[in-house]
C-alpha cells in the first residue's frame, strides 16, 4: 500500500539474513557511495553504475558527457554508514528517504529528502569498539582482510567509521553497515574523529586536496562534486556538520564585513533578486584593487579550482561569511 507508506522492501546482508526497510524508521547506507535522486523515473541509463548494489561511482562519472554532469535529476550523494529516515517503500526496489546528517531546512527540517534504490541500504546497525573515525585518504577500500580482496570499494574521503578493534600491523579492523564480519583497511586511512573546531589552514588543505575533482551537480564525494557539496565534505572530514545547499549554509553561518574576510571564510554569490547560488572558500586575505581569490567546484570549467574572482563572480558576490 504504497500510498499509505506501509510497503516493505526485504534487503539482504552479505550473509544472506534479510532485513526490512520500513517507512517510518531509520536505515543506513550501505555503499561507498549513493546518490541522492529526484525521482526514480529521472535517472538515465548512463545512471547504471550508480545504481547497483555495488556502486562505481568512478566509472559512472566517466560514462557522462558534460551536460549529463550538470544534469538536475541528481540532488546530493550520501556516504557509506549515512543515517536516514525512510519515508517511503516502492514495490520496484525504491526508497524516499530524508538524509538527516545533510541539514536542508528549505526542502525538510529533517534533512534532505530524495529517492535512492532500497538495496542500497540496511537497517541493521553496528556498535563501535573506540572512538569513531573518519576517513582520512582521498579514496581507499574495505577488505575482507588486511590486504585481501575488496569488499566495499570507492570509500571516499568524510566517510564515518566505525571501529572493530586496534589496529594490526598497519590495517584497521571497522564494522560496515551489512556486513556481519568486520573490514579492514590502511590504519593510516582513518583518523578519529576531530572534536576541537576545524582551524582555517586546516579546512583549506582539506579542499586543496580535491583541487581538479570534476564537477558533479549533487556531487558530493572525491569522484565529482558540486560547490556547496565541497564546503559540505571539508568541513564533514572535520567533524562539524553544515547543510548541504549554498543558501542554507548561508543561514547556518556568520556574516562578516567585506573586506575582513580571512582564509577559511566563505564567499556567496547570488543575481539580483535570487537565492544564493554558488559558494567558494576564501584562500587569501583581500588586496588593494579587490583581489580576492577562492578554491571552489566551478560550473563553468567543470572542476575544482583556485582563482582570482574573475569579473563576473565580482559582480554577484553578496556576501561573507564564517563558520
Amino acid at each position: 500500500m504504497v500510498g499509505g507508506n506501509f510497503h516493505r522492501v526485504a534487503e539482504t546482508t552479505d550473509l544472506g539474513v534479510h532485513v526490512e526497510l520500513q517507512a517510518g524508521r531509520e536505515a543506513v547506507v550501505r555503499v561507498a557511495v549513493a546518490t541522492l535522486w529526484a525521482s526514480p523515473e529521472a535517472v538515465r541509463p548512463v545512471d547504471r553504475p550508480a545504481l547497483a548494489a555495488r556502486t562505481d561511482i568512478a566509472g559512472w562519472i566517466a560514462g557522462m558527457d558534460t551536460d549529463q554532469q550538470v544534469g538536475d535529476c541528481v540532488l546530493s550523494q550520501l556516504l557509506l554508514g549515512e543515517r536516514v529516515l525512510v519515508t517511503e517503500v516502492r514495490p520496484d526496489g525504491w526508497a524516499h528517504v530524508v538524509a538527516v546528517e545533510q541539514p536542508a531546512p528549505k526542502l525538510d527540517p529533517r534533512g534532505y529528502p530524495g529517492w535512492l534504490p532500497a538495496e542500497q541500504l540496511t537497517t541493521a546497525t553496528v556498535t563501535g569498539e573506540g572512538d569513531p573515525l573518519v576517513v582520512d585518504a582521498t579514496v581507499t577500500a574495505l577488505r575482507a582482510t588486511p590486504g585481501g580482496a575488496e569488499v566495499v570499494p570507492g570509500v571516499v574521503l568524510g566517510t564515518g567509521l566505525t571501529p572493530a578493534g586496534p589496529a594490526v600491523d598497519g590495517w584497521r579492523p571497522v564494522h560496515a553497515p551489512g556486513h556481519t564480519d568486520p573490514l579492514w583497511l590502511p590504519a593510516a586511512d582513518a583518523v578519529p574523529v576531530p572534536v576541537t573546531p576545524p582551524s582555517a589552514g586546516e579546512v583549506l588543505a582539506i579542499a586543496r586536496r580535491l583541487l581538479d575533482v570534476v564537477y558533479i551537480w549533487g556531487g558530493v564525494s572525491a569522484y565529482g562534486i558540486d560547490c556547496s557539496g565541497l564546503v559540505h565534505l571539508a568541513w564533514r572530514r572535520l567533524g562539524r556538520l553544515l547543510p548541504r545547499d549554498a543558501d542554507d549554509q548561508a543561514t547556518a553561518t556568520t556574516p562578516v564585513p567585506l573586506g575582513t574576510e580571512r582564509p577559511g571564510d566563505l564567499y556567496f554569490f547570488a543575481r539580483p533578486g535570487r537565492k544564493i547560488h554558488h559558494i567558494g572558500i576564501v584562500t587569501a586575505d583581500p588586496r588593494p584593487g579587490d583581489d580576492r581569490r577562492m578554491l571552489h567546484a566551478c560550473y563553468r570549467q567543470r572542476r575544482v579550482l583556485e582563482e582570482r574572482l574573475p569579473a563576473e563572480r565580482t559582480a554577484t558576490l553578496v556576501g561573507v561569511h564564517r563558520v
